[in-house]
């Protein structure tokens, strides 16, 4: 006997599945999932099919396998892709990103669920939230949201610390334990926001206008990780220029490693994780007391050693003979001086003996005496040096009956030196005359 089900014969149990001895057969999960995994394989187009979609909530694991969601508007579907095929790919396959895959439908037999495994990926083009990402990272980047000069620095030793997040996520404790653990002294304060959903990015703006008024040091904004879809009011354009207008630095934590938010680009900090901005925020307090305990030692240390070297040189001064004998520092300078007076004295009484010698003869000299005998002497010397240039004198020799013969204001000397037509000028001692030689 064959159980069918009716609709459309869309499948149908065999005899062999199902005892001839009964209308009715309870079937085991595991004989019901290899049922419909049987009718898969089997079937033309789901063993060879080519399905195009958008990527979501992309993961890569060490052994190489990755897995991700494949989805468009109405529905998804979820997706292995096996090392051995991943290596023919030519691009790495990223969130939101449109693709084309090639493989097979089957049933994942652990859960139950039926999922598709990719043989290929071609590009598709870009999603469409990954399309607004880069538009909207493009506008903010020129605005200048990004620059490291409108980044404020993140406060080192805080004294409270705002959480805008989710009150009941993981993302809260972790910052709230982290907090407390490292740095005890910190107030923390969690300002409650929706993180997911429609209304999300308008109360994530709120509470970040709203932590404006605590006095705060530093403003954690972020949540725990989840595809692009549950992260992206972290991407909207009002969320981002909150942060950017916040007067309290801002951390931003959104996701995990690998999720890079455009509330990351504009935060003063980004923290990879919310645990990891926590850690960022404040310090570590044992760490802190390792540094001081250290300081304190190394402090005490050169104060002894600056003590003990002070103690030996104060030792060695004291043993000094100046120190024992103060007195002793005016004795050389007494005995220098004695001895510099004693040195002037006798210089001033050789200067003084040598200078009455000198004044004595000076007195007892012939030209002291008889100072008429200087003049006498150079007026003699004179006279004969007069003597002397006068018979030098060449007016004398004209007055003798001799004559100096010129020609152009020249002495002849030779009757060579003239020729015949030459004017010449006889000097007499009484006058002069003009010739020419004829």
């Amino acid at each position: 006997m064959r159980k069918r089900f009716t609709k459309q014969t869309t499948f149908e149990f065999t005899q062999a599945t199902l005892s001839e001895d009964t209308d009715v057969h309870c079937y085991t999960v595991s004989e019901i999932t290899d049922y419909i995994n049987q009718k898969l394989k089997k079937d033309d187009v789901l063993s060879d099919i080519m399905i195009k979609g958008e990527i979501s909530n992309y993961k890569s694991y060490p052994n190489g396998h990755s897995y991700f969601t494949l989805k468009d508007n109405d529905s998804q579907i979820s997706t292995v892709l096996f090392w051995g095929y991943k290596q023919k790919i030519k691009f790495e396959p990223k969130e939101g990103m449109k693709v084309i895959i090639t493989g097979k439908i089957e049933v994942y037999k652990k859960y139950g669920n039926y999922q598709l495994y990719a043989h290929n990926i071609t590009e598709d083009g870009v999603g469409n939230l990954h399309i607004a990402y880069q538009q909207l990272k493009e506008k903010l980047s020129k605005e200048g949201l990004f620059d490291e000069s409108h980044k404020k620095k993140i406060v080192k030793y805080p004294k409270r610390i705002g959480v805008v997040t989710a009150a009941t996520g993981a993302a809260v404790r972790d910052i709230i334990t982290t907090i407390k653990r490292r740095y005890p002294y910190c107030q923390v304060l969690v300002f409650s926001t929706l993180v997911q959903g429609d209304q999300a990015a308008d109360n994530i703006v709120e509470q970040i206008n709203h932590a404006q008024n605590y006095d705060l040091d530093t403003l954690i904004v972020g949540r725990g990780g989840g595809s692009i879809e549950d992260l992206w009011s972290f991407n909207e354009e009002k969320v981002a220029r909150a942060i950017y207008d916040s007067e309290v630095p801002v951390i931003s934590a959104v996701g995990h490693q690998v999720d890079i938010t455009i509330s990351d680009l504009v935060a003063d900090l980004r923290a990879p994780t919310p645990t990891a901005a926590a850690e960022m925020a404040v310090p570590d307090v044992y760490s802190l007391k390792s540094k001081l305990k250290g300081l304190n030692e190394r402090i005490t240390s050169n104060v002894r050693k600056m003590v003990m070297e002070n103690r030996m040189k104060l030792d060695t001064i004291s043993k000094k003979n100046i120190i024992k004998n103060p007195q002793s520092i005016y004795d050389y300078p007494r005995m220098n001086l004695d001895l510099i007076i004693g040195r002037f004295e006798n210089a001033s009484r050789d200067i003084i003996h040598d200078n009455r010698s000198k004044l004595s003869k000076l007195e007892n000299s012939y030209v002291f005496k008889n100072p008429e005998s200087i003049t006498k002497k150079k007026k003699d010397r004179y006279v004969k040096n007069m003597s002397k240039l006068e018979v030098l004198n060449p007016l004398l020799t004209l007055k003798r009956g001799y004559a100096i013969a010129k020609c152009n204001d020249k002495v002849i000397s030779s009757s060579r030196d003239v020729k015949v037509g030459d004017k010449l000028d006889i000097k007499f001692d009484d006058g002069t005359i003009n010739t020419k030689v004829i």
